[in-house]
């Protein structure tokens, strides 16, 4: 029997993980001991009463369980053996090896300081008698507790009195769903979830090679004509133009650069290697969760293809998109792709694609800019750009200065030794291209006082809908994001509203973000996840918000809230996809807020017509859109997970510096030499995924700047 998690035969290279901090650095014992009980409440054990249980475990009446073991098993069909269901509902979030460790990275490197703090102190207090009583009703400490009366208090604090607990109940749930799902050993077998696409078939990408410096304590010092700090779509644009014109290029990126052989990587590595923050950036209200790339090829690397030349082949999800629009006379269309015409069967591409079938910078102009002698770094955090006097009291950009670290001995980057150089790259144009969310910072740290740097961001930020079928959809299998609904993209008349999409089913990247209600039927829930399609609500916000740096470690911090308008907007698409989900057959609808129930369609009986053939008409589904639509709009964020892979608009273009950073032609205003050419120049959100419009505009760019270089080579004509 072929096993879910090698259902084809290729080897596929491990990619290593950076260290994690030590468990003692994080927390004391007792904060450990109490942090883990409220991940084993949240992820609890589940058994039969009947069976002999530690008094932390979920039980539940021996029918029960039999019937929830049953329903398990009727999913698996042959995927796996006959107690595995037994096992997954025994598991518990402490019980997998590599929890603990996660939520050591979590709490030691990814939550800002304050977060820290503030979850330190909480755990703390739940651990003083007076406090306790205060917080849960209990004096005992709630790891004394059984696990009806742990379930009961956590579940209080969803609508406690004290801002600070409803926090932190919504805190706890994202981070441990966050770190149990890519680590479930049980739950890939489960959903029958693969450990690459089916019929994959490895190839082999262009053979990169990085500069290396030697151990030293002084600052090495390079020269080139133009530098680029990223290597994300607009930097690989602007790489491929300018090196191909024959200039000296050196692209330089903070994270590493991992060949196709590493493709996908397992969701645990690919979080922490190919994503900023391990996976998710939170914006300070906790409202929206924020994904970005941070990978050699940049968000390029770990897209969803929806860009150039039109698919011909649809999933399941993108075909239920598209004939349900039908069906209910929506506007719709394919998603053009970047994957040469060709079919690009790849579900897994959120983890970098193996195959080279999406042609991303990796695959595409970073290599041409190899091929036309381009350089590169990695593992370079740029610190600061430099500046000199330049014309006109311009400040002008002449290097940049920061921090290589090199791989470990074994190649990788979770080992010792390594060296760290300072680096300085003096060059005629510098090129930020680092993405709108690191953009912004550098160019405040360079010294920059413009005070449009950071503003003006747009997130695209989108509600997640799962609708679970009656049959078998594996949603993983085929390409990603292939139809769109436009119906709701213009509610206002000047352009904001929000497209319907299919979403990456990746199951660490779609299951964490749905509601928790108790240990037994989130469990329900993600076991379903094979007959599930999995739909998105991409907003074009009407108004945006800003990034600057953490006072204290200078991480990027997120401070935006989606507006009342644009959630407004937002619920008009939602009853759009479940209206697309219902039509086609949905049997259950679930969505990313916790206020808006999950619909289940009504058994039907013989004087009933609620099956495809009633349309939407049926009265239980009628009922349930006019409580969506005049209970629950707008959506309130501190009860709903909003999610953003477009970031755009930090480093504003514009006519003006009171209203702007850059120029039209992409230069910094008030300075000379000095560029930015990625998202962050848009000037307000594109209301598409905005790979190939921020290529467009890098292109532009790189073209004004070539203006300029070639200007700076040729001799001025001699006076007569």
């Amino acid at each position: 029997m072929v096993s879910p998690l090698t259902s084809t035969n290729v080897e596929i290279l491990e990619s290593p993980l950076p260290p994690a901090p030590d468990a003692s650095t994080v927390l004391t014992p007792l904060q450990w001991k109490t942090l883990l009980a409220l991940a084993d409440t949240v992820i609890p054990s589940i058994r039969p009463r009947s069976a002999a249980v530690c008094p932390g475990a979920c039980t539940i009446s021996d029918a029960e369980f039999a019937l929830a073991t049953h329903t398990l098993q009727s999913v698996q069909n042959d995927f796996a053996h006959s107690d595995i269901a037994v096992q997954f509902l025994a598991e518990n979030a402490s019980s997998v090896p590599e929890f603990k460790e996660s939520m050591c990275r979590v709490l030691g490197q990814q939550l800002p300081d304050e977060a820290r703090r503030g979850i330190s102190v909480i755990l703390n207090a739940l651990n003083s008698r007076p406090v306790a009583l205060a917080l849960t009703g209990y004096a005992a400490p709630i790891q004394c507790q059984p696990y009806p009366v742990r379930e009961a208090i956590f579940r209080g604090w969803a609508t406690s009195v004290l801002p600070p607990i409803r926090s932190l109940y919504r805190s706890l749930i994202a981070l441990f769903h966050k770190a149990w799902v890519p680590l479930s050993p049980t739950l890939p077998a489960i959903i029958g979830f693969p450990r690459v696409p089916v019929n994959f078939t490895p190839v082999e990408g262009y053979p990169y090679e990085f500069m290396q410096f030697p151990p030293g304590d002084n600052t090495e010092a390079i020269m080139t004509d133009v530098v680029i700090i990223g290597s994300g779509c607009g930097a690989a644009v602007a790489a491929k133009n300018i090196a191909e014109a024959g200039h000296n290029v050196i692209v330089v990126e903070k994270s590493y650069y991992w060949s196709e052989k590493h493709f996908p990587m397992t969701m645990k590595e690919g979080a922490l290697n190919l994503f900023e923050n391990g996976g998710t950036s939170i914006s300070d209200d906790g409202s929206v969760a924020v994904i970005s790339g941070s990978v050699w090829g940049g968000g390029g690397t770990i897209n969803w293809s929806a860009s150039l030349q039109t698919q011909s082949y649809h999933n399941h999800a993108n075909h239920l998109l598209l004939e349900g629009a039908r069906k209910l006379g929506y506007a719709a269309k394919t998603v053009p792709q970047n994957t040469g015409n060709q079919e690009h069967n790849c579900g897994h591409c959120t983890l970098g694609c193996g195959s080279c079938g999406k042609k991303g910078p990796q695959v595409t102009f970073l290599a041409d800019a190899a091929r036309a002698g381009a350089q590169f770094i990695e593992g370079f955090h740029a610190e600061r750009i430099l500046f000199k006097e330049g014309n006109a009291g311009n400040c002008l950009a002449h290097a940049i200065e920061g921090t290589w670290t090199s791989r470990d001995l074994n190649r990788g980057i979770s080992g010792k030794p390594v060296i760290t150089r300072k680096v300085v790259i003096k060059a005629k144009k510098v090129i930020v291209a680092c993405g709108s969310l690191q953009s912004p910072l550098l160019l405040l740290r360079s010294g920059l006082k413009n005070p449009q740097i950071g503003r003006n961001l747009y997130l695209h930020p989108v509600v997640l809908l799962s609708a679970v079928f009656g049959e078998e959809m594996k949603p993983w299998e085929g390409a990603i994001l292939t139809a769109v609904i436009n119906e709701f993209e213009d509610l206002d008349g000047r352009g904001h509203g929000a497209k319907i999409e299919t979403v990456t089913t990746v199951p660490s990247f779609f299951l964490p973000v749905f509601p928790w209600t108790n240990g037994l039927e989130y469990k329900r829930f993600v076991s379903k996840l094979r007959n599930m399609a999995g739909f998105i609500t991409v907003t074009r916000e009407r108004y945006g918000g800003r990034v600057y740096p953490d006072p204290v470690d200078g991480r990027c911090r997120i401070s935006y809230t989606p507006s009342l308008f644009d959630r407004k907007n937002m619920i008009e698409a939602i009853i759009g996809a479940a209206k697309v989900a219902y039509v086609c057959g949905a049997q259950e609808i679930y969505t990313s807020s916790r206020d808006i129930p999950s619909f289940i369609r009504p058994e039907r009986s013989a004087t009933d017509t609620c099956g495809p053939e009633a349309g939407i008409n049926h009265a239980a589904f009628q009922a349930w859109i006019k409580k969506v639509r005049h209970t629950y709009s707008p959506l309130p964020p501190e009860h709903t997970v909003f999610a953003s892979a477009h970031q755009m608009g930090t480093c504003r273009m514009g006519t003006s510096p009171k209203s702007s950073v850059v120029s039209p032609s992409g230069k910094v205003w008030g300075t000379e030499g000095l560029y930015v050419a990625d998202a962050s120049v848009f000037p307000s959100a594109s209301g598409v995924n905005p790979m190939v419009t921020n290529m467009a505009i890098s292109d532009w760019t790189t073209q004004n700047i070539l203006k300029v270089l070639n200007s700076e080579r040729t001799p001025a004509n001699p006076r007569l």
